[in-house]
């Protein structure tokens, strides 16, 4: 595998902080909106510069990207932000609690990507594409950084190890207590890092599928500006990622609640489930793999779900998520198509189990559904067969910030 280095735009260490900002695609408008406001250096003020502007002003429309373009201009001054003066490759450390992982910061190449070697398992959606593209475009950045994973090798741990001995670059704790450390490369680091990395047989995106494909529009975009100019790679036939091994990354579960019950009682759906799969009261809320806990008029219920693999190909057919869809959700539910029901809502497993007893107990929901979470493994397998996982099956967390590397293209 190819990463290169490249002469980041990124705030002075002092500021580093107050830049930062969430990724731009966790949050509402509203949302970002709240987080950006008294917070005039916030990278959201870039990411979603429609917060801004009036709430009448349509997010896609095109003074959208204008306003971010000249809010990174004003950024840029303000911070400041800097471009370095040499390329380099960074290590890039998330701790949460006793959780840490390192990963290797770096531009990934995007013909690695369109000929398979830097692997989907997520389908992406083209208006959510048309958006960062015209993002990327106006404002010549690419602002949010992939999630990639791969298979470790000790090698490469051993040269990230020893970037991480050095003085970091950035180190400060978030507002949800995630610690970001950032450490720049030495020219000589740099080189046994690119050097390394070439025995990685190849990547898996974990979290960006929609950064990636926008930036590989982007780079079709742009070629028509530098045709003919030079021979050599150009900055937008590359994408800024941060490669994490597969030991350290962590999956959370992405659960599920539906609203309504279809006109049953939750007494009917109990029996309706019962009659298809083994179902057991249970007090865990967090169930084991092969089982998904559903919580109906007020109590946990465990279900076992019922797999056969089809096809040794057929990957993604027997992760839980599916498995739920096909027994309970689709032939119980009636939900037919998960990704386009306005009843389902996808509840993130950072926030816990207790907000989908809550969302059921207040009746924003009619009953919640508790998945174990997806393995990294399983993610390796689904993208190697050249699968597609379920809708929001899965959640990476810690997360990335947006601002304190940014790809100028």
């Amino acid at each position: 595998m190819r990463v290169r280095p490249f002469r980041a735009l990124r705030p002075e260490p002092h500021v580093a902080a107050a830049v930062a900002s969430v990724p731009y695609d966790v949050v509402t408008t509203e949302e970002a909106r709240g987080l950006a406001a008294g917070s005039p250096l916030s990278f959201l003020h870039v990411t979603r510069a429609e917060l801004g502007l009036d709430s009448s002003v349509d997010p896609h429309d095109p003074v959208v990207y204008e306003t971010a373009r000249e809010n990174l201009a004003r950024l840029w001054q303000r911070a400041p932000l800097v471009v370095e003066a040499e390329p380099s490759l960074y290590t890039y450390r998330l701790q949460h609690g006793d959780h840490v992982q390192t990963g290797l910061a770096g531009c990934y190449a995007l013909d690695d990507y369109e000929q398979g070697v830097i692997k989907k398992h997520e389908r992406t959606r083209p208006e959510k594409e048309d958006d960062r593209t015209r993002h990327m475009v106006t404002i010549r950045a690419q602002t949010g950084v992939v999630f990639l994973t791969y298979r470790r090798t000790e090698t490469l741990g051993e040269q990230i190890d020893a970037v991480c001995a050095g003085a970091p670059l950035f180190d400060f704790e978030a507002p949800d207590h995630v610690r970001h450390t950032v450490w720049r490369a030495s020219t000589r680091a740099t080189v046994n890092l690119v050097s390394a990395f070439e025995a990685v047989p190849a990547l898996y995106i974990a979290d960006g599928h929609h950064r990636a494909a926008s930036a590989a529009r982007a780079r079709h975009a742009l070629a028509a500006h530098t045709a003919g100019v030079s021979t050599e790679p150009h900055a937008h036939d590359f994408f800024i990622a941060v490669a994490f091994p597969d030991d350290q990354t962590r999956i959370l579960p992405y659960n599920r609640v539906v609203a309504g019950l279809t006109g049953q009682t939750a007494s009917q759906i109990l029996d309706a489930v019962s009659t298809r799969l083994p179902v057991t009261p249970s007090s865990e809320a967090s169930p084991p793999k092969g089982v998904v806990a559903m919580y109906l008029g007020g109590r946990w219920y465990h279900v076992g779900l019922n797999y056969v693999r089809e096809s040794s190909a057929d990957q993604a057919s027997g992760l839980d998520a599916a498995l739920l869809q096909e027994q309970v959700l689709g032939p119980v539910l009636n939900v037919r198509d998960i990704r386009t029901d306005p009843r389902v809502r996808f509840v993130g497993g950072v926030r816990g189990t207790n907000e989908l007893e809550r969302l059921v107990d207040s009746g924003e929901a009619g009953v919640a559904f508790s998945l174990a979470p997806v393995t990294v493994s399983e993610l390796f397998a689904v993208a190697d067969s050249g699968g597609t996982m379920p809708p929001k099956s899965t959640w990476f967390e810690p997360k990335l910030l947006d601002g304190l590397l940014t790809h100028v293209i």
